[in-house]
């Protein structure tokens, strides 16, 4: 009945992307999304001393591993793999059961707020959608690999080079799936916190 909004679980061991449908009233949605940043300081370093093959001669995969869980998993879905369009805070909080963890309109994101005294223009995450790529899962127990070469070399450029900055991505079901009166709970990942570090969020260069 009440809304976690001001939830953060920025170090937590775990990321997770649900929808949940008809909990809060009969006709409501519950999300959870994901927001992922990887630093490019090694990358634009390699290629500005010709250590890292020129744009369009190498990818970029990100990749996501599977989080083994007792809870009810979805099947048959797609995430959205998007660029945010503003800078955000990961925050500090853990708990990904009761989400007590509030950023009270401190250091953090949420759902409201991108970080300490700034909101989302929408809420739930400002998103570059004319750039998402989509994830298709059949049984829910997938890792997730998605070419971002694209979107990687336009981070590079940058603002200043025609295209825009890296603040990450966001991992979010599809908009289809996302507004299905059905629930897609629930799509667990490893995060950089965890434990088994062969499982940590990366992006692979090929």
């Amino acid at each position: 009945v009440t809304r976690g909004t001001g939830s953060n679980m920025g170090a937590s061991d775990i990321l997770e992307v649900f929808s949940i449908f008809g909990q809060q009233s009969s006709s409501s949605y519950e999300y959870a999304r994901v927001l992922i940043q990887f630093p490019l300081d090694e990358i634009t370093t390699q290629r500005a001393v010709g250590t890292m093959a020129a744009s369009g001669s190498v990818e970029f995969h990100l990749k996501l591993y599977n989080a083994i869980h007792t809870e009810q998993v979805p099947t048959k879905f797609d995430l959205f793999v998007v660029p945010i369009s503003q800078s955000w805070q990961e925050g500090t909080g853990l708990d990904m059961v009761e989400y007590t963890d509030l950023t009270y309109d401190r250091e953090g994101s949420n759902w409201i707020n991108s970080s300490s005294g700034s909101t989302w223009t929408t809420q739930g995450g400002d998103y570059l959608f004319a750039e998402a790529l989509t994830a298709s899962f059949d049984t829910g127990l997938e890792d997730l690999t998605v070419d971002v070469s694209a979107i990687v070399e336009k981070w590079i450029k940058g603002l200043s080079g025609g295209h825009y900055n890296n603040y990450g991505f966001g991992i979010k079901l599809s908009s289809a799936n996302e507004n299905t009166p059905k629930s897609f709970f629930t799509k667990k990942f490893f995060a950089r916190n965890t434990e088994f570090y062969f499982k940590k969020p990366v992006i692979e260069v090929g």
